[in-house]
């Protein structure tokens, strides 16, 4: 798992940064992915969508005293060649904490060259930062 996890350091790092450029290079041209929004409205996308769904965002927070806070909650192996990791992203703006966050469940596989790409997610979008504390709190993961 260790090389998984320093793959899932970069993969976290070029988010926190912003970079698309680098981001890019972690997600799978296969990759699909089903958000659910607070209102419990559902979204089917694949790469190409993801790409620009990450730029808007990218754009949206560049802005000076906007940062990403990103929380990896767990990481388990699932299948023979693939984690999947859960994330929790939130935004800090000026030093205050966004009330809300996405939590992400992150499917990586590593293909036959050792590499490992991002090839599915299902996000939930909304979920307060508040509830998050109780799942940290059984998990040790603080």
């Amino acid at each position: 798992m260790s090389g998984f996890q320093e793959f899932l350091d970069g993969f976290l790092t070029s988010w926190r940064k912003s970079s698309i450029d680098e981001l890019k290079g972690y997600i799978s041209e296969s990759y699909q992915a089903r958000e659910v929004t607070s209102q419990s409205e559902i979204y089917d996308f694949g790469y190409e969508e993801s790409i620009q769904g990450w730029e808007r965002a990218f754009n949206a927070f560049e802005k000076d005293g906007t940062v990403w806070v990103l929380e990896q909650v767990a990481v388990t192996p699932i299948r023979r060649n693939e984690m999947l990791a859960i994330i929790y992203a939130s935004i800090k703006e000026d030093g205050e904490q966004s009330e809300t966050g996405n939590v992400f469940f992150d499917t990586f596989r590593k293909g036959v060259q050792g590499n490992w790409k991002l090839v599915r997610s299902y996000i939930e979008a909304g979920v307060p930062i508040k509830n998050m504390s109780s799942l940290h709190s059984k998990e040790g993961n603080n």
